[in-house]
């Protein structure tokens, strides 16, 4: 019983460590930072004619950065707020002797 209970223990543990590894809001951040970074660089190398077209508003540099803005705020928010590992089982309740 008690190599049971090790493995059931080693298996929660292992699930709420892929919880918090696999959070969504890890994931949205690190893609918003990660294209936020691309597309800030897109326009901090934007050409005259490119911006001409966009009525010399730098599109790219904009967004890139509000982007990188939001990717931060999820990541800030993951920091702040961490996933809560999972409560563990309430204890069964013992049997009751049989009526008689």
């Amino acid at each position: 019983m008690s190599d049971y209970r090790n493995d059931v223990e080693e298996l929660e543990a292992k699930s709420a460590t892929a919880a918090r590894l696999f959070d969504i809001r890890r994931i949205i951040g690190g893609l918003f930072v990660v294209y936020g970074i691309i597309v800030t660089i897109a326009g901090i190398t934007v050409s005259d004619a490119d911006l001409k077209k966009a009525q010399d508003i730098n599109i790219n540099l904009w967004t890139g950065l509000g982007m990188l803005a939001l990717g931060l705020f999820f990541l800030v928010w993951l920091k702040l707020r961490p996933t809560a590992p999972p409560a563990p089982p309430a204890p069964a309740a013992p049997a009751a002797p049989p009526a008689e």
